[in-house]
Order: C-alpha cells, then structure tokens, then sequence
C-alpha cells in the first residue's frame, strides 16, 4: 500500500471514529436534558419555575425545593417528607437484594454442580417466572401475605421481592457456574468437603461479577418498584416511590414544580450513585457471564 493510500485510509478513519463520537455525543446529551431540566428547576424558586423558561440556568439559587422535600412537605395530613420513606426503601431493598442475591447463588450453585433428576425442569419453571407480569400475581400474593400475616409490612415487602427476583438471579449465577470446572468440586468431595463448605470455599469466592451484577439488578428492580409498594405497603410502611407519587398528587392550587423535582432527584439518587460507582463492573460481570456460559 502507497504512503498516500495510507494517509487516506488514516483521514477515513479518523472522519468516522469523529462520526460516531459525535453521534454518541448527541445521544448522551438527548437523555441527559430532562435530568438538567429536573436538577435547575429543583434549585430555583416556585416563581422563577412557573414564571420563566424551564431550561434555563437559575438567577436565584436556593435549596429551599430539597429542603421541602425531604422533610417539610405535605403529603396526606401529616407535615412529612420523604425522609421516613427513604428509611422504608432501606429497610426493603437491603434485605430482600441480600437474600435474593444469596439464595439465587445456592440455586446456581446447585443446578450446575449437584445435578438431579428433572433439574432443567425446575430451572426451567424459575426461568418462566421472569416472564411472569407484576399484575398477574398481585391478588395471588396479596393473598398469601394476609395468610402469612404480613400485609403491610416491610417484611411483606422483603417477601415479595425475594420472590419475583429469585428467577433472575438463579438465571445469572447458573450460567456463571455452569462453566467453573465441576473436576474442582468432585476434587473437595474427594477431600470430605460437603455441599456447603464447598460452596462457601469454592464457589462463592469466584463469584464477584456475577454477584455485582445480581446485586446492581435487584437494587433497581426493587427501589424504583410502584405496584408492589403500592399495593402490599401500608402508611408506615410506603416505600419511597409512592411517597413520591403522593407528594405530587398532594399538591393543592399551586403546583410546586421546584419541589416535585427535587423529590423525584431525591427518589433517583440511590440507583444513580450504584451505577456510577459500579457501573464498570456491571458491564464486566455481564461480559464475563456471557463468555463464560
């Protein structure tokens, strides 16, 4: 190849790495407006908000719209803001992404390394409950929550996540297991090492991506879940997305844009500091599954 052919297939090149760098650019700014149109009108005042253009910078700059709603606002009766309710979200998501994540590694664990009879039958039917609608199971489990004792809780709410992620996260460590060598399990069995301290020993300590990545999936399933919140939770026990669609519906006269936003900030945060802190190892935890499997 010539030095000028060489030269034009470099210019090429660099013209279409520019493209697609600009694409990209404009895609990332398209998706990031209204999350700048929530964030400046949060910290502007009510009339600057209605009285003014939205997608402008604020003139007068305040936090009074946070403040609002995280602990003064009116939702219901009761001068309250979301702050309890994040506590809720907490106390939900926690548990319910620890245990899921937990039992769904021993599924994994066992549909791979300690084969039975009709084992693909019974991954196949967790596999179908992560095609099974929120609406289809809502009397079916409201049911059994008031049988159980735990409609209205948080521990209701627990229940009922663990339950509808268990398929996927049995899905995710069943295909990262199904490659690990099962030569090392026979080995440790050999050894007299038995099913759990080969899980604790072995399995687990291999099973960091695919354990972020069960993890990252459930905590936003779960906190940016509404109908199960909406329908298992009780006053005490509201989770903080329904508080949020309470805190705009709770608005008389007026509507305060500046707080609404904030609030819905506020609701967003948790899922947005997980994926900017481990976003990275989701991705590699994804990849690593799909090669692996």
């Amino acid at each position: 190849m010539s030095v000028a052919s060489q030269d034009t297939a470099v210019r090429t090149g660099g013209f279409v790495r520019a493209t697609i760098y600009l694409v990209l650019i404009m895609f990332a700014l398209f998706y990031l407006v209204p999350f700048y149109v929530m964030l400046s009108n949060s910290l502007k005042p009510l009339a600057e908000v209605t009285g003014g253009n939205m997608m402008a910078i604020p003139q007068t700059w305040t936090i009074d719209a946070w403040l609002a709603a995280w602990s003064t606002a009116q939702i219901g009766v009761e001068p309250t803001g979301l702050k309890p309710y994040f506590l809720n979200s907490i106390l939900m998501v926690v548990p319910a992404v620890a245990i899921s994540t937990i039992l769904g590694a021993l599924n994994g664990y066992v549909l791979t390394k300690w084969r039975f009879r009709f084992d693909n039958i019974v991954f196949g039917l967790l596999l179908f409950s992560c095609f099974i609608p929120f609406q289809i199971i809502l009397i079916p489990m409201a049911r059994m929550l008031g049988i159980m004792g735990l409609a209205g809780s948080t521990p209701g709410l627990v229940l009922v996540h663990v339950v509808y992620g268990l398929g996927f996260t049995t899905l995710y460590f069943r295909n990262y297991y199904a490659a690990f060598p099962t030569e090392l399990v026979r080995a440790a069995q050999i050894d007299g090492a038995g099913f759990f301290r080969i899980f604790w020993r072995i399995m687990l300590p291999v099973s960091g991506p695919i354990a972020v990545v069960s993890i990252i999936w459930q905590f936003t399933n779960i906190w940016n879940d509404f109908l199960f919140g909406a329908s298992f939770a009780d006053v005490d026990s509201m989770p903080m997305t329904v508080a949020l669609n309470n805190l705009v519906n709770s608005s008389t006269g007026v509507k305060e844009y500046n707080v609404h936003f904030a609030g819905a900030i506020l609701a967003a945060l948790p899922t947005l500091l997980v994926y900017i802190v481990a976003g990275r190892y989701f991705v590699r935890g994804l990849m690593a599954g799909s090669v692996k499997g």
